[in-house]
């Protein structure tokens, strides 16, 4: 029950939307009206969380599979298109409103993560989980770098988290321990590399 809990609760598409918390929490993008942060949020909720969510769900229940069964590496190349999509259009719309460049980089680091792991994807399954929690450390790298800041204890957090969140998908029999292992490092590297570019 615990691996369940906290499989769904890391699950990627959240990422990119947390992610954008942070930077209004941790960074000068705080000095931003509330209005404007609640508009960023809501549009990156609705396009990377919401409509991925929906239209994954009704392609799964279309084909009559359960959560587990979508999970098989020959099923899971049309949830990374409808993922990619929403990503892609909600870039479009933040640069239609002219939403700051290291803003829509967390969302670039994010879309690269799943291009990366859709591409993999073709000859080797590869835990999207952890190479989401992955994203996160990088960016976590790349932020601290960008912002001068010690990232230690929020590292330690995270690297905590990675490892509950890999666990739960060994546990659950999604992956195994290397490909919890290589998804880390891959969003890692995409993560700390986009990032550091934007």
């Amino acid at each position: 029950m615990a691996a369940r809990v906290i499989s769904m609760l890391f699950t990627p598409l959240y990422l990119s939307t947390l992610g954008m918390i942070a930077l209004f929490v941790f960074s000068y993008f705080s000095l931003f009206a509330l209005s404007f942060k609640i508009s960023v949020i809501l549009v990156v909720y609705l396009f990377t969380i919401l409509l991925p969510s929906l239209l994954i769900r009704t392609y799964r229940k279309y084909h009559g599979w359960t959560p587990i069964q979508l999970g098989a590496r020959e099923r899971r190349m049309v949830p990374y298109v409808i993922s990619i999509c929403c990503y892609l259009l909600c870039l479009y719309i933040m640069n239609v409103f002219r939403i700051p460049h290291f803003m829509s980089g967390i969302l670039i680091a994010a879309l690269v993560v799943q291009l990366s792991c859709s591409f993999v994807n073709i000859w080797w399954k590869i835990s999207t989980h952890s190479a989401g929690i992955g994203g996160v450390t990088g960016a976590l790298l790349a932020f601290s770098l960008r912002f001068n800041f010690n990232p230690v204890w929020w590292l330690c957090l995270v690297i905590l988290l990675a490892g509950a969140v890999g666990t739960s998908r060994i546990i659950l029999r999604q992956h195994t321990v290397a490909q919890v292992i290589y998804g880390y490092l891959l969003g890692t590297l995409c993560g700390f590399i986009v990032l550091m570019k934007s």
